[in-house]
């Protein structure tokens, strides 16, 4: 009589089991609760902690050599070491915490391995298409920019939409399937209309440059197709400019707004930004090797704006308030001069290099030179949203490559473990 053996289960092997449910779990979650202010703050608390419980801290050798990891260490390090010159910051007026919101990239990279990587794709999938879903509804259905229940600006929104147009196309030109390559090029196409039709100028310029990019950089030994494919995105891109109105509105407000400011009125949209840039240019050439300070930028326009040029500015704080520089550079330099822009630069570096050492150099280029774009008007790497996301696609896309590299590996194994054979009469008749 056969009996049933039950095998019992020790601590530690039961401890791991829930410890592998948490990660999934929290790798799941984070990536739809990343779009919500609060759910991002306490998910991210959770992330930090089953990483540790994980034994992340003791793989910290390995993922530094990530060079994307060294980049985000230094530039917050630099931030960091900024306070030591600066006046405290005034509660309200601490937007360059969000530098650090890139550290995310560590325990997230540390947590992923083949088991766990669908569901963080799961999670990341799910959370965009909410908000995609969202944003479509505010726009198409309220005729409002961006999504304010989600507090998420037209400005984000638009960067998320490009960002999308930017992996449809890359994986387009991946796969080697006519069917997948027409299905992804149809939904980049749906959410270039999508932005087309949002208020934010920056985002969709970088967009579109980044793709004539990744283009280039995919077909540049293939002359025939470049050229094919740029006559085809042009006719794409000039048919959607005639046909958005809110494209065209936002051209016609360019020209009335570069006028305006020709006049010495600078209390418009490009207006403000030209008095920040020029404002800030002079703070940084004021301590041009360690700048003001973390946190001072804000309160130095304040003072500097009554009398800097005779006062043309000084309306410019009623007109929407000096939060951020709407630079990316001028931003870091205000806040610690060339040692900041010296370490973002080679922030940006090293975000290239990562995906570059992991087979993915298109991608990387079109990326950062997406966030290079995006951070010349307006400060992109304090978004609170889009660099955490997009810092969670590149460690999902490494996992992704790991996974492919792994699978290679055993299929590899597998052949050489087969014993050989001698080639039969079909295959005598073959040689």
């Amino acid at each position: 009589m056969n009996e049933k053996v039950t095998v019992p289960c020790s601590p530690i092997y039961e401890a791991r089991a829930w410890q592998e449910v948490a990660a999934k779990f929290v790798l799941l979650f984070f990536g739809i609760a990343l779009w919500s202010k609060w759910l991002s703050l306490g998910t991210g608390i959770l992330l930090t902690f089953i990483w540790i419980l994980d034994s992340g801290p003791r793989r910290l050798g390995q993922i530094i050599r990530e060079p994307l990891v060294l980049g985000i260490l230094l530039l917050c390090a630099v931030v960091a070491v900024g306070l030591l010159w600066a006046d405290y910051p005034e509660a309200g007026r601490m937007k360059w915490r969000r530098y650090f919101g890139f550290l995310v990239f560590i325990p997230f990279l540390s947590l992923l391995n083949r088991h766990r990587l669908p569901w963080a794709i799961a999670g990341l999938l799910t959370g965009y298409i909410i908000v995609l879903l969202s944003g479509v509804y505010q726009w198409a259905v309220s005729g409002v920019q961006g999504i304010p229940p989600l507090n998420i600006s037209y400005l984000v929104f638009s960067s998320l939409l490009g960002i999308g147009v930017i992996l449809l196309l890359y994986l387009a030109t991946a796969i080697g399937e006519i069917k997948w390559k027409c299905v992804l090029g149809l939904g980049s196409l749906f959410l270039l209309l999508i932005q087309f039709g949002q208020y934010g100028r920056g985002p969709l310029l970088a967009t579109l440059l980044a793709v004539f990019l990744m283009v280039f950089l995919t077909y540049k030994t293939e002359r025939k197709a470049l050229l094919g494919i740029i006559a085809s995105l042009t006719i794409v891109v000039a048919v959607l400019v005639y046909g958005s109105n809110s494209f065209q509105a936002r051209l016609e407000q360019v020209e009335v707004e570069a006028k305006l400011s020709q006049q010495g009125k600078y209390d418009t949209s490009l207006g403000y930004r030209l008095a920040m840039w020029d404002v800030g240019l002079h703070g940084i050439l004021e301590h041009p090797f360690f700048g003001h300070g973390t946190g001072m930028p804000e309160s130095y326009f304040e003072k500097t704006v009554a009398t800097y040029k005779g006062g043309i500015y000084r309306d410019l704080p009623q007109y929407v308030g000096a939060s951020h520089y709407h630079n990316d550079w001028i931003e870091i330099g205000m806040h610690t001069g060339a040692l900041g822009i010296l370490a973002y630069g080679f922030f940006l570096w090293s975000w290239f290099q990562t995906l570059r050492a992991h087979r993915l150099p298109v991608l990387g280029a079109a990326l950062v030179f997406f966030i290079f774009l995006s951070g010349l008007t307006d400060t992109f790497a304090l978004y609170s949203k889009i660099p955490t996301f997009l810092v969670v696609i590149t460690a999902i896309a490494i996992a992704w490559q790991k996974e492919g590299n792994w699978r290679k590996n055993q299929e590899a194994s597998f052949s050489n473990s087969l014993p050989a054979r001698s080639p039969g009469p079909e295959r005598l008749e073959n040689i």
